[in-house]
């Protein structure tokens, strides 16, 4: 299966952090061992796996997750193309949570040797790579704070407003819209909500007027009145901030 264009995602997000040379990106193109698929519903890791490789998301949405002991699953973080999956393996060697695909994805595989040899011996790659690290353990701390402080439509607007960045940054958002590929199952194991609930939430912000669902595209039909009404600040997903401040100001004046 063909590698070509597998880190086209992962480079265009590196580069909000800092911009890379033709050598950068070339070694990371060329260390894509190999390609799999995965359908919607299927483990890409498993809890307590010792991964030989590390897994770049190229197509497709996963979430990390843990099982509750009454069965339950509660998703931590939502992995969309340009994200690595388990980077982390390279110096803890064992997965502590499990990445499932929440649709159908396509992963690039880059054995761990080749992500320790970038890191011992590229500078600019190895601050890139821990930079999207320190990125992954501030969306965590958001989203605790998300679900434990935060109500239930606010919850919701916050998830939003940090997926259509994200999305954006990678190439996957437009005029305000982007694919969700996600149940409102799904949504509800993230943000701590039944379904009944999730399904009144999202009636409440259509209601408002602040968001459009369209299958699985949302649009965010006020991107301003959504920002104020979740008390949206982008400084945690520190993909130059006042850029994306800029921008959205720029949307919506």
């Amino acid at each position: 299966m063909t590698t070509d264009g597998c880190c086209t995602a992962l480079i265009r997000k590196l580069e909000h952090f800092e911009k890379l040379s033709d050598e950068d990106k070339n070694l990371l193109v060329k260390s894509v061992a190999r390609t799999a698929e995965f359908g919607a519903g299927s483990d890409i890791i498993g809890q307590g796996d010792k991964p030989d490789y590390v897994h770049l998301l190229v197509d497709g949405w996963a979430g990390r997750y843990k099982l509750l002991p009454d069965g339950g699953r509660n998703i931590m973080a939502f992995l969309i193309p340009g994200d690595l999956c388990d980077v982390n393996v390279a110096l803890l060697e064992e997965m502590d949570h499990s990445i499932g695909a929440l649709s159908s994805c396509k992963v690039a595989l880059i054995p761990l040797a080749t992500i320790r040899n970038l890191m011992d011996q590229n500078r600019t790659l190895a601050r890139a790579l821990w930079w999207g690290t320190l990125v992954d353990e501030a969306v965590l701390r958001e989203w605790l704070v998300t679900v434990g402080s935060r109500p239930a439509q606010q919850r919701v607007g916050h998830l939003i407003c940090e997926m259509l960045i994200r999305t954006e940054a990678v190439g996957l958002a437009r005029d305000n819209s982007f694919d969700l590929p996600l149940t409102q199952q799904e949504l509800a194991d993230t943000m701590g909500m039944s379904l009944v609930h999730m399904n009144r939430t999202l009636q409440g912000l259509r209601s408002r007027e602040l968001i459009i669902t369209n299958g699985h595209t949302v649009t965010v039909e006020n991107l301003r009145a959504l920002i104020k009404f979740a008390a949206f600040d982008p400084l945690y997903l520190h993909q130059q901030a006042h850029k994306f401040r800029s921008m959205m100001q720029a949307k919506v004046a």
